[in-house]
């Protein structure tokens, strides 16, 4: 039982190695050279929105398709199960304030064998959307 939870441990260290970007390393300033925070906020790389799950006839628009670069296999996928991400948009009418809007997702499973993920949003994605990119946040962490 022990040796599992090793091996897991190993597992997981593992993957955050293979995936640690330059937003999640340290970073000091070069007037005190005090350490900074690491940015969570998104993943380095084009993130593009692929269009809907569908079928030869039929599309399902509350499942979006997603290609994340760097990630070429559905193991590469892990990593980012069950991060939140985001498709921003500026729209034409101006709400408190900004004219830049937000539709959040979360991915939830890898699509095929080619890195591509699956990923559910609050709203359906407009068919704008298409070939845009998209923010992967770095939360939650399941490490």
């Amino acid at each position: 039982m022990a040796e599992q939870c090793r091996d897991k441990a190993n597992q997981r260290e593992q993957i955050i190695q293979q995936h640690t970007t330059p937003t999640q390393a340290t970073f000091t300033s070069l007037d005190d050279q005090e350490e900074q925070p690491p940015n969570l906020n998104t993943s380095i790389g084009q993130r593009r929105v692929l269009g809907f799950k569908r079928a030869k006839r039929n599309q399902r628009p509350d499942i979006s398709l997603v290609q994340i670069e760097g990630v070429k296999t559905a193991a590469d996928t892990e990593f980012y199960l069950g991060k939140r991400i985001a498709f921003v948009y500026r729209a034409k009418r101006e709400v408190n304030g900004s004219k830049i809007r937000c539709i959040w997702g979360r991915i939830t499973r890898a699509h095929g064998g080619s890195g591509a993920v699956k990923a559910r949003f609050r709203n359906n994605l407009p068919a704008k959307s298409f070939g845009a990119s998209v923010r992967v946040m770095m939360y939650p962490s399941r490490v």
